[in-house]
């Protein structure tokens, strides 16, 4: 059986191996070394491109954060105060703890049959992850937190779960939609960063920006590639996936610019966005007219 972390990565033989050892560690930061091992063993050809193990189904989690379902997540307090701040990049950072598993699997669940550029990618993406992790528990220390220390969201991981036996919607739903959605609200978050005179977070956030927008283009070229060996349509896939397997709403507002560097262009999405308007609207009026006759 072998290990996890670093010294799982350095026993394997194999990108499966090296993927499944980052998968089992349960320690966030020796999660984030073992992930950029990895890469580095990938790069120097250290790994067969083999898949001859399994991921796991549900990675184990530390004890701290506490796990919560949406609806019982607390308040992150008052806008702009510490408190709001330091929930928010706890946050972020479980995001980031979360999204190296989300890479690592995809390359070792799904790297079988694929080219050696789809390993290269996604190993390419988790490395980033990790260093994003990296980043964030630094900080989070240096304000006097660290990651652990708040809640967190349980859902995150319900994507690969979900799509665990479907590349086409893994990249519909991980990449298009929920990192997609990165890119609209970070810089607005960097801009109240910078309000608040945290100019060394709004930086992290701003790398975090840049890097995702190659993440979204990656799952975007992959999907795409899959598209045309289907012979499909990617945008009509692509929202036929989403409505399938997404749980959350595809709804302005949209950093159209970065999701058209992407390669997420207008043709996906918008008609999605427009559905969703217009159902708010239809609600909206519904709930008035209920308001005004009751009244």
């Amino acid at each position: 059986m072998i290990p996890a972390g670093r010294a799982g990565v350095a026993a394997a033989g194999s990108i499966a191996g090296a993927c499944r050892a980052v998968l089992l560690t349960v320690d966030p930061l020796e999660k984030a070394f073992a992930a950029r091992a990895a890469a580095r063993g990938w790069r120097a050809g250290r790994l067969a491109h083999r898949f001859d193990i399994a991921m796991p189904d549900d990675p184990p989690r530390p004890d701290r954060p506490e796990l919560l379902p949406p609806n019982r997540m607390p308040k992150r307090g008052r806008a702009g105060s510490d408190r709001s701040r330091l929930a928010m990049l706890h946050a972020l950072a479980h995001i980031e703890y979360v999204a190296i598993d989300l890479a690592f699997d995809c390359a070792g669940r799904f790297g079988e049959g694929m080219p050696r550029a789809f390993v290269d990618d996604w190993l390419g993406v988790g490395a980033d992850e990790a260093m994003h992790f990296v980043l964030l528990d630094r900080r989070l220390r240096g304000l006097g937190s660290a990651y652990g220390a708040l809640p967190a969201h349980a859902g995150l991981w319900e994507a690969a779960e979900k799509t665990r036996d479907d590349l086409v919607a893994r990249l519909a739903v991980v990449p298009m939609a929920l990192e997609a959605r990165g890119l609209d609200v970070t810089p607005a978050t960097v801009e109240r960063l910078r309000a608040a005179g945290d100019e060394r977070s709004a930086r992290i956030l701003s790398r975090i920006y840049t890097d995702e927008i190659r993440h979204v283009s990656v799952g975007t070229k992959w999907f795409e590639s899959c598209c045309a060996d289907r012979r499909q349509r990617p945008a009509e896939l692509w929202q036929s996936l989403i409505s399938r397997h997404f749980r959350g709403v595809v709804k302005p507002p949209f950093n159209d610019s970065a999701r058209a560097q992407a390669g997420l262009t207008l043709d996906y999405y918008g008609t999605l966005a427009a559905l969703t308007s217009s159902g708010q609207t239809s609600s909206r009026r519904e709930r008035e007219g209920q308001n005004s006759t009751s009244g």
